[in-house]
């Protein structure tokens, strides 16, 4: 095992509105202290009672996907939880992702693209 899924996260306009959305479908709670990541205007989430974590992503000049067809496709990515952070790097990399966004230095987390292209981070635990 590489690494551990810590949440999915969905871009949107409005983050606390869309995790107060997906509250009234699935409980939960919305913005629960978390020492992985810090709540703002920019970044909400939700704790489900199952112990899935949705996370809310503000993006400006947000586009919705449009539903079937690709003009605006689906945006999300996921985020997955790693100790080491350089053995993972190598790891995914030999598996056939692709770096998409190092960083600055001490930064927790890192971007990558998976074989088709969709992004997803390797987090720092």
């Amino acid at each position: 095992m590489i690494a551990e899924l810590e949440c999915v996260v969905l871009d949107c306009p409005d983050p606390r509105e869309l995790a107060v959305f997906y509250a009234s479908m699935l409980g939960g709670e919305v913005d629960r202290p978390d020492r992985r990541w810090g709540c703002d205007a920019s970044w909400s989430t939700l704790h489900t009672p199952g112990g899935l974590v949705l996370a809310f992503q503000r993006v400006a000049d947000y586009r919705p996907p449009r539903w079937p067809g690709q003009d605006s496709p689906q945006q999300s990515h996921l985020d997955f939880g790693v100790t080491d952070q350089e053995r993972a790097h190598d790891e995914v990399l030999a598996s056939g992702a692709h770096l998409l966004d190092a960083g600055d230095e001490g930064r927790a987390w890192r971007v990558y693209g998976d074989p088709a292209g969709h992004p997803f981070c390797l987090v720092r635990h």
